[in-house]
């Protein structure tokens, strides 16, 4: 708020007052005064072993179960980003059997909770006891075993990452579908077939406009693989509630879980701060020089 004094009609300093918001100040107090008082309750509960939580914070599982769920985290987002691309190309081709396919798969994995789809693909083997590859007519092919193949991590990466996928792909579509209309035009004119038109002029564009939203989901996913412990994945929540169950600090356990999550979506959010940063500075760049095909088109003489 301005309080020095400004120069009035007559060219003389006029004093400007300053306005005290009463109900700001104390609308802040109450909302301190309540958290103060939640926190307190919490930290001198006595039920609550703080020493527990010191001690178990880098327990080796602990730690252990942060790597998978890094790990978790980083592949499934990668594989729902591939193939939210693939899908979102299929949805926006030409042709109307794929574009059904695409819409049916995001209809399908958007509409059905990730929790169930995770209890599907890790008991994949009620319904396929063995997974065989082979050339049709013939003995010739791979097998393997379901049980042995789809183990707690494998389900989840799948669950996750295909799930994400039908999410990533509207945000694909969206991106691609931002890019101007000319830039196709122009890619046309030169003789480029709509793969190449693709792959040379539309993403490479449409990139610097779906990364930055990719942060978003990386931070989800972190938090979302929390649900992995209904299939035993060795994540973080399940080594937690795997030793809570055992010396029942349920309380201190999940304190030690929130933390970690916290650790590591506060980290990722400073690398999507960073990465919004860079790439959108990029696509301003990119819009004001005329984009991709302005650097392929010869320039034609006014």
């Amino acid at each position: 708020m301005r309080t020095e004094p400004i120069a009035g009609p007559s060219g003389a300093l006029v004093p400007v007052a300053r306005t005290h918001h009463w109900g700001r100040t104390l609308s802040a107090v109450a909302a301190l005064a309540i958290f103060g008082w939640l926190l307190f309750l919490i930290v001198v509960n006595p039920r609550l072993d703080w020493g527990a939580v010191t001690t178990y914070v880098f327990n080796e599982r602990i730690l252990a179960g942060v790597w998978v769920t890094i790990e978790l985290s980083v592949l499934a987002t990668v594989l729902g980003l591939v193939l939210g691309v693939l899908i979102a190309v299929m949805r926006l081709a030409h042709n109307p059997v794929l574009t059904w396919l695409a819409t049916l798969y995001i209809w399908f994995f958007r509409g059905t909770p990730v929790l169930v789809q995770l209890i599907f693909w890790y008991n994949l083997a009620f319904l396929f006891p063995a997974l065989v590859i082979k050339i049709p007519f013939t003995s010739i092919g791979l097998m393997w075993d379901t049980n042995a193949l789809m183990t707690g991590f494998t389900a989840a990466m799948l669950g996750l990452g295909l799930n994400l996928a039908a999410y990533f792909a509207e945000t694909v579509r969206a991106g691609i579908q931002a890019v101007d209309q000319g830039q196709t035009e122009a890619a046309y004119a030169l003789g480029m077939t709509p793969a190449k038109r693709m792959r040379v002029i539309v993403l490479p564009q449409a990139l610097r406009i779906i990364i930055p939203p990719t942060g978003n989901e990386f931070i989800s996913m972190l938090k979302t693989t929390s649900l992995v412990y209904v299939v035993a994945g060795h994540d973080l929540m399940t080594n937690a509630s795997q030793i809570y169950k055992s010396n029942n600090m349920i309380m201190e356990l999940l304190i030690v879980a929130s933390l970690w999550y916290l650790l590591l979506t506060t980290v990722a959010t400073f690398l999507q701060g960073r990465l919004e940063r860079r790439f959108g500075s990029d696509a301003v760049r990119l819009v004001r020089r005329g984009g991709a095909a302005a650097k392929i088109l010869p320039k034609v003489p006014a």
